[in-house]
């Protein structure tokens, strides 16, 4: 989705990144943001007809297909949802998440409706895997046949590095999107970053969430619909014993409490108690970014999915010092295996070793430092609270409870 060359479809998939689903609602105030435990409200809209009607006032290229008068119910959905396309935004300070809702239940008669532009959308976001150079749609995470606002059709993930995101502002005004939408539902950093570039030059208004309202509502919305009929929250059971580790559904039906732990640029660890009621305990600075970060500079790599691509190829004990390293095996009296990291990067104190490590070991190495550091700040989270973040602005948009 780099500048001069996004609207060049490339003939290629991306890889997976790990993405959090987001759902919520505005942020309400700086007092209420100190306060690190707080009940909120259920998502509702903001008070007036300023936004929210905004979203609902008939525009050229309607999807609003007229309904029996005898189904008053189905007239009073059709009413509060709003018209198409379907947006939800995550702008991250690494990654830009774009959830897409792609209506598969249209008449014909709404299909005569729509415009030229309405049609060009929807047939350049589903019809291509990668966008430019940069922008990737992320195929095998498509939930389809999902009911939304009593339409049916495939909720479409799609990323792109956000030092990109001029590029994707600039096509939204070349495909005149402001023509269909008046307001863009988004959360994360960025929202607010580029919240003056999406109004004068994309002349979109940007309505910003909260990124943790989102993260959680989105999770439980997520873990509800199911991915494609099977679950998406697991664990491990026996992890540590090879033979016997084996991966196992996780019931979010009654999940409170909970730690959330959100991987993005950066990683916040949150409490929580239910969707309403929740806390920040801590975070770190070594996240997403830092993996990518650092392999730009080791491996001289260009792209996440490259720094992922060389991590899986590469191993890190030629990079990392072990136990077995230091004590010639298991250090049994603290119950350490010999395999256990006991110095990230430990190894690279030693000039032939730094010379025996490949680009590959060296993402490796990365990757492991990085989710070692935010599993163990987790766990000791969960031992001192006493127990074990795009989809939230669609949501947030459709009004559903």
């Amino acid at each position: 989705m780099g500048a001069g060359r996004f609207g060049a479809p490339m003939e290629r998939q991306g890889r997976a990144a790990a993405t959090s689903a987001a759902v919520g609602e505005s942020a309400d105030s700086e007092a209420r943001r100190r306060d690190p435990l707080r009940r909120r409200a259920s998502s509702a809209a903001p008070s007036g007809s300023g936004e929210a009607e905004s979203v609902r006032r008939e525009r050229p290229g309607s999807l609003g297909g007229s309904t029996s008068a005898g189904r008053p119910r189905a007239e009073g959905l059709r009413k509060r949802r709003p018209l198409f396309p379907w947006f939800g935004l995550d702008i991250g300070g690494t990654l830009v998440k774009l959830v897409y809702f792609e209506p598969k239940d249209i008449t014909a008669e709404e299909e005569k409706e729509e415009v030229e532009s309405l049609k060009s959308i929807r047939k350049y976001l589903t019809s291509n895997v990668a966008y430019g150079s940069t922008g990737i749609r992320d195929v095998h995470l498509e939930l389809k046949d999902l009911t939304l606002c009593g339409r049916k059709g495939n909720l479409h993930f799609i990323r792109f590095p956000t030092h990109d995101m001029p590029a994707f502002i600039q096509m939204g005004r070349d495909k005149n999107f402001s023509s269909l939408h008046t307001v863009f539902c988004a959360t994360g950093g960025g929202s607010y970053k580029f919240e003056q570039d999406f109004l004068t030059i994309g002349d979109l208004q940007l309505r910003k969430l909260d990124e943790l309202d989102c993260l959680i509502k989105g999770i439980l919305y997520i873990d509800s619909v199911g991915f494609n009929g099977r679950s998406q929250c697991y664990y491990f059971e026996n992890p540590a014993d090879s033979e016997k580790c084996q991966k196992l559904p996780f019931d979010l039906k009654n999940p409170y409490p909970l730690l959330l732990v959100n991987i993005g640029s950066g990683v916040s660890i949150l409490a929580v108690y239910s969707k309403d009621n929740y806390k920040r305990v801590t975070g770190t600075s070594l996240g997403g970014g830092t993996f990518f970060g650092l392999c730009c500079l080791l491996t001289g790599c260009s792209t996440f999915e490259e720094a992922l691509e060389m991590a899986s190829r590469g191993d890190s004990t030629k990079v990392d010092k072990l136990v077995r390293d230091i004590y010639g095996g298991d250090y049994e009296r603290f119950g350490l295996p010999g395999w256990a990291v006991a110095s990230s990067f430990g190894n690279m104190m030693s000039k032939e070793k730094r010379e025996a490590a490949s680009k590959e070991d060296l993402a490796r190495a990365t990757l492991i430092t990085i989710t070692n550091n935010i599993g163990s700040i987790a766990r000791m989270c969960a031992l001192n609270e006493g127990y074990f973040g795009a989809v939230g602005a669609l949501l947030e948009l459709l009004k559903i409870p």
